[in-house]
């Protein structure tokens, strides 16, 4: 993976770069899309049938193929390049909103067809993450990659924060069908944008799976990436705090969440407010991180993960809705600005042919424990919220002295 010979006059600051902005356009457009596009069909599916299995099969349906496609995924960025990977995906993407657009129009589509087209979103996603992740490195300078991160992150946070309540609301105001055409719209736009990369970022010479000149089996390609990954122990140590971090935050946050806010925070209700702390967090910490990109990384990694730690255990202790708010907002800030600082540092690291591979893992980290950790929310939950999020952020604050016991990651500038 190359960028063209210019690379180097790029201009002093990110936004210079025309280059880069159409990618954050590309980007930021797509997580506002896919957060949008989850309440929409949320809200679609329990139009059509009355809550219960329907809403989660459909949700299923596009978590499955995403999970399952994730690793298969990063040697096709390997091999094709990210850019063309992404622009494919976000067409993919287009095609089927357009065609879920055609069936809500002109038809009433059982929940099987949604189930069907939304699990060929998830397809998609699985190719679009860990190459919308590859193609930074190839669009900015080595040195600009933190501040590059942050601004592409933080367009992400901010589409997060105000997805839900835009579609809700445009939901209730213009109908589904009109809402879908403009999400549809949207993903268009962000296609565009993501095309016209293309040619700016371009395969290196030969191929990066190729041993001898003969180029791997994409089975053998997926087992030299996990290798390489296994092997290293930077990519090891935070491989392995971002899953454990998966396990042991979501499913408290959310489930404990809920329980926290009906018996002690005032009404269910009340967890909207407490998440959208947590929103409000995790927009700051992508900006601080690009910012003021930290000059002792390893370091940083510790401080992040030891704060979402404390930031869970502390969810026991509270007892008002706007102390939960700032604890979560802790958190949220804290997991942004981890996530900012380890997307960046293996970018930076991990060798342009295998960059794919080792970003499906941190995307596959984020998204495959989701199930883990709601049945360890489950099983905690009957012996109280403050038993549940002191036994998992206990969990996160044990996994940070670990990370700092490692002299690769402490060593990290």
């Amino acid at each position: 993976m190359t960028t063209e010979p210019s690379a180097p006059s790029l201009p002093r600051e990110p936004l210079g770069d025309p280059h880069l902005r159409r990618l954050i356009v590309g980007q930021g457009l797509a997580a506002v899309v896919d957060a949008l596009f989850l309440i929409w069909l949320t809200l679609f599916v329990l139009e059509l049938s009355e809550p219960g299995i329907a809403t989660g099969l459909v949700l299923v349906a596009v978590a499955l193929p995403r999970a399952a496609l994730l690793l298969p995924a990063g040697v096709l960025v390997d091999r094709i390049g990210p850019a063309r990977v992404a622009a494919g995906a976000s067409w993919l993407r287009v095609a089927v909103l357009l065609a879920l657009g055609a069936l809500v129009t002109f038809t009433s589509p059982s929940v099987t067809t949604v189930a069907l087209l939304a699990g060929t979103l998830g397809a998609a996603d699985a190719a679009y993450f860990p190459a919308a992740l590859a193609m930074l490195p190839a669009v900015v300078p080595t040195e600009k990659l933190s501040r590059a991160n942050a601004l592409v992150q933080g367009a992400e946070s901010g589409g997060d924060l105000v997805g839900p309540a835009v579609a809700a609301g445009a939901v209730a105001a213009v109908g589904f069908e009109a809402t879908l055409g403009g999400i549809t719209a949207m993903a268009a736009v962000a296609a565009v944008a993501l095309s016209t990369l293309v040619r700016v970022v371009r395969r290196g010479e030969g191929a990066g799976d190729a041993v001898d000149g003969e180029r791997l089996s994409s089975a053998r390609a997926l087992g030299a990436g996990l290798r390489y990954a296994w092997h290293e122990p930077v990519v090891r140590g935070m491989l392995a705090a971002v899953a454990l971090i998966n396990i042991a935050v979501v499913g408290p946050v959310l489930v404990g969440g809920a329980v926290l806010a009906d018996q002690h925070l005032g009404g269910a209700g009340s967890l909207g407010v407490v998440l959208s702390g947590f929103g409000v967090g995790s927009l700051a910490g992508s900006l601080m991180a690009g910012w003021r990109p930290p000059t002792r990384r390893g370091w940083t990694v510790v401080g992040g993960v030891a704060a979402i730690g404390a930031g869970t255990a502390g969810l026991a202790a509270v007892t008002h809705v706007v102390a939960a708010t700032a604890v979560a907002s802790l958190v949220g800030l804290g997991s942004a600005f981890l996530g900012v600082v380890i997307v960046a540092t293996l970018q930076e690291r991990v060798p342009g042919h295998l960059l794919g591979r080792v970003l499906s893992l941190v995307v596959l980290a984020t998204v495959a424990f989701d199930p883990f950790s709601y049945v360890i929310a489950g099983l905690l939950l009957p012996y109280g919220t403050t038993t549940l999020f002191l036994v998992c952020g206990s969990a996160v604050l044990a996994c940070a002295g670990l990370v700092a016991a490692s002299p690769a990651i402490r060593s990290l500038r």
